[in-house]
């Protein structure tokens, strides 16, 4: 679909309002009348820019929050080239996940799609990112001698994306970040212990 900027803008805005609405207190299942009273919308522009309906919608809103993954991460997680740098990472990663608490937009997205071709994707697509994210990092250091190069630094960054997303798991159902912090902080320390 060609869209001019004030409709591409429409569009955004209504992506928009809709992850507010999941990252806040009330969402459950998200209905198109929410969307539409948050947003200010008509049902005709939903479909207008939408046309699949609540499933589009929702994998639009997927794709944003699995970008806002990322960009909440940044500038640390695309500079990971020294020690401090991973900290400042790691302290933007737990800060995040305490703050959305038992809240994961992305996860209530991903529940309510479920099976909705392009579902899969977006997951997969932010898992990939972010772990060549995390293993540029580690190359990078394995560079500057600070890794020893035999480290396979795909498998590290794979277990970073398992200990951080099994410590989100736990955050959400207890409330407490202490499983999310410790397995970060023993990934980290075990790539210390990897040095040249």
């Amino acid at each position: 679909m060609s869209l001019t900027a004030k409709g591409r803008a429409t569009r955004q805005r209504i992506i928009e309002g809709a992850s507010a609405h999941l990252r806040s207190d009330a969402p459950g299942t998200v209905t198109l009348d929410d969307i539409r009273a948050i947003t200010g919308t008509s049902k005709g522009q939903l479909f207008h820019y939408f046309p699949g309906g609540k499933e589009e919608l929702l994998l639009a809103v997927a794709r944003f929050e699995a970008d806002r993954v990322i960009a909440d991460q940044q500038p640390h997680i695309g500079a990971l080239t020294s020690w401090a740098a991973w900290t400042r990472w790691r302290d933007a990663v737990i800060a995040r996940y305490r703050a959305q608490g038992a809240h994961c937009p992305l996860g209530t997205l991903m529940d309510q799609v479920g099976t909705t071709p392009g579902a899969a994707d977006v997951a997969a697509s932010l898992l990939t990112r972010w772990q060549r994210l995390i293993r540029e990092g580690i190359t990078a250091m394995q560079a500057d001698g600070l890794i020893r190069p035999s480290l396979d630094a795909d498998r590290a960054a794979a277990a970073f994306l398992a200990a951080i997303q099994g410590g989100v798991q736990i955050l959400r159902s207890t409330g407490d970040s202490t499983h999310l912090e410790a397995a970060v902080d023993i990934l980290i320390d075990h790539l210390k212990g990897g040095r040249a």
